[in-house]
């Protein structure tokens, strides 16, 4: 049994598995770790930058990813470049981390979900050695996996920053 993450267990994929249930197995648990660590606390600390030198933010974060998964799963494998950004602003720095004052919480969230269930199925409808193109290279479904698991990973550290500073809670 994992931890909950709105609903959705977080568990380790460790132990003897296939490839594609590792690479699949360890994306999921970094979705959820993600969602733990914005859960409980008010939109308004989820908006908050404790970090004054950074842009980053419990939101923005699910934003940023969000943003990744499109751009991996449908632009790349799905071969659709022209699909259009979900809150890029070429005219704001660091969008889509900031600006969040009139942002909702609740619809970013769904936002998130949606792209995150079309990831999956664009996944699932693929093997590991499919490819999409990036950069005029291919770049196989297996690559792809391994970017959004360290993407992740990175992310869930800058979160694991952001809690602590906000709240003082740690280790979700």
């Amino acid at each position: 049994m994992g931890d909950s993450a709105e609903g959705r267990a977080r568990t380790r994929p460790t132990y003897l598995r296939g490839e594609r249930d590792l690479l699949d197995g360890w994306l999921e648990f970094h979705r959820a770790t993600l969602l733990l660590k914005c859960e409980g606390i008010s939109d308004e600390l989820r908006r908050s930058r404790p970090v004054a030198s950074s842009l980053l933010s419990l939101h923005g974060l699910v934003r940023h990813l969000a943003e990744t998964e499109r751009n991996w799963f449908s632009r790349i494998l799905e071969e659709k470049p022209d699909l259009p950004r979900i809150w890029y602003d070429p005219s704001v720095d660091g969008s889509p981390l900031v600006p969040l004052d009139e942002v909702d919480w609740d619809e970013d969230l769904a936002t998130y979900r949606k792209q995150c269930d079309h990831s999956r199925r664009v996944a699932a409808s693929r093997t590991l050695d499919d490819c999409g193109v990036w950069r005029e290279k291919l770049v196989s479904m297996r690559s792809v996996y391994l970017h959004m698991i360290q993407e992740y990973a990175r992310h869930n550290g800058h979160a694991d920053i952001i809690r602590e500073l906000l709240d003082g809670v740690v280790g979700l």
